[in-house]
C-alpha cells in the first residue's frame, strides 16, 4: 500500500510529524521520489501585484464556460478533514448547474494519494477544474501534471510544491504553524511498515489550530470526524508541478494557524498563482465559502 516500505524509513516519517513545527529535514536518504529547487519565503504584505482581497472577488453572473461546455470540479481535502469540509462550495457550485466531484483523499502517502487521484480523474470525459485544500494542494499538484483534461489548478489555504520539495520541508520553512508534535496524536493502521503511524490532530487542539473563527460546536464536530495523514507523507518528494504548464488560482486564509500565510503567499508566487486573500483560518472553503467558489468560477471562465 505503501511507496515507503522499511522500518527506518518509516520511522524517520514519524519522528518528523512530531517535531513539524521546529524541525529542519535532516535524511534526504528517506525520501521517496514521486518525480530540487527551494520555493524563496517572503512576509505577507498587506497587498501586492496579482494578490487581490476578498472584498474584490465577485460571483460570476454567468457559470457557463466560454466554449459552452461546463468543466467538473473536482475538489480534494487536505489532512485532518474530509469531503464533507467541501458542502459550502459543492452546494453553491451544483446550484450553478457544474457536476461536482470530492472523493476522499486517502492521505496514505504522496505517491499513492496521486496515483488514485489520477486514476479517478481518468474516469472524467472532458475538462476539469481540480481544487487542492491543504495537503490536497500537494496531490492535486502531482496527480495533474501531463493530463490534458485539466485546465486550471485551485489551491485552497494549501501547499503549493515545487519539483523536490516534501511536505516536511514546506511545513517549516516559515515558523508559526500549530501542527506540531504537542498537537498530534498517533495510532497503528493496518498495512503499515513498522513503525509508521497515522497522524491525527488532537481533539482539543484543533479548534484554535484549524477552526479558530468558527463555532466551537462546528470546529468540534471537524475534529471528530477529521481523516488521519500517514506519516510517510511527510517525506515523499514532490515531483515535477502540474502548475508548470496549468494555469492556478490560490485562496490564502490571513488568519490561518497551520501553513503560516506568510509561506502560502510564497508558494503560491513561486506557481505565479492569481491570488486572493480572505480573512479565514486554514479552512476557509468553511468559513467563506463564498469566496472560495467565486475563485472557482474565475479559473472555469479564464480557461474553459
Amino acid at each position: 500500500m505503501f511507496r515507503i516500505t522499511t522500518a527506518g524509513r518509516a520511522l524517520r516519517a514519524t519522528a518528523l510529524a512530531g517535531a513539524l513545527v521546529a524541525a529542519t529535514l535532516t535524511a534526504a536518504t528517506s525520501q521517496t521520489a514521486v518525480a530540487g529547487a527551494s520555493v524563496p519565503t517572503t512576509k505577507a504584505p498587506a497587498a501586492a501585484p496579482g494578490t487581490t482581497t476578498a472584498g474584490a472577488v465577485q460571483h460570476a453572473a454567468k457559470p457557463a464556460a466560454k466554449n459552452g461546455a461546463k468543466p467538473t470540479i473536482v475538489l480534494v481535502h487536505g489532512a485532518w478533514a474530509d469531503g464533507s469540509s467541501w458542502n459550502g462550495v459543492i452546494s453553491r457550485l451544483q446550484h450553478d448547474g457544474y457536476t461536482v466531484d470530492a472523493p476522499p483523499n486517502p492521505q496514505l502517502g504522496l505517491a499513492y494519494d496521486t496515483a488514485t487521484l489520477k486514476d479517478f480523474l481518468g474516469t472524467i470525459s472532458g475538462p476539469v477544474v481540480l481544487v487542492g485544500h491543504s495537503y490536497g494542494g500537494e496531490v492535486i499538484t502531482n496527480a495533474a501534471t501531463g493530463n490534458a483534461n485539466v485546465k486550471a489548478l485551485v489551491y485552497v489555504d494549501a501547499f503549493v510544491p515545487d519539483q523536490g520539495q516534501t511536505l516536511a520541508q514546506l511545513a517549516t520553512a516559515v515558523p508559526g504553524s500549530c501542527t506540531g508534535g504537542p498537537n498530534l496524536t498517533f495510532a497503528p493502521y493496518p498495512g503499515a511498515p513498522a513503525g509508521a503511524q497515522a497522524a491525527y490532530l488532537k481533539q482539543s487542539a484543533f479548534p484554535g489550530c484549524m477552526a479558530n473563527g468558527l463555532p466551537l460546536k462546528k470546529a468540534r464536530q471537524l475534529a471528530a470526524a477529521q481523516r488521519p495523514l500517514a506519516t510517510v507523507a511527510l517525506t515523499d518528494v514532490s515531483g515535477v508541478p502540474a502548475w508548470k504548464t496549468i494555469p492556478s488560482w490560490a485562496v490564502v486564509g490571513t488568519a490561518d494557524h497551520a501553513i503560516p500565510p506568510a509561506e502560502q503567499l510564497a508558494m503560491a508566487r513561486n506557481a505565479h498563482a492569481r491570488i486572493t486573500t480572505v480573512h479565514a483560518p486554514h479552512l476557509s472553503m468553511i468559513k467563506r465559502p463564498h469566496t472560495v467558489t467565486s475563485v472557482i468560477l474565475q479559473a472555469v471562465h479564464a480557461t474553459t
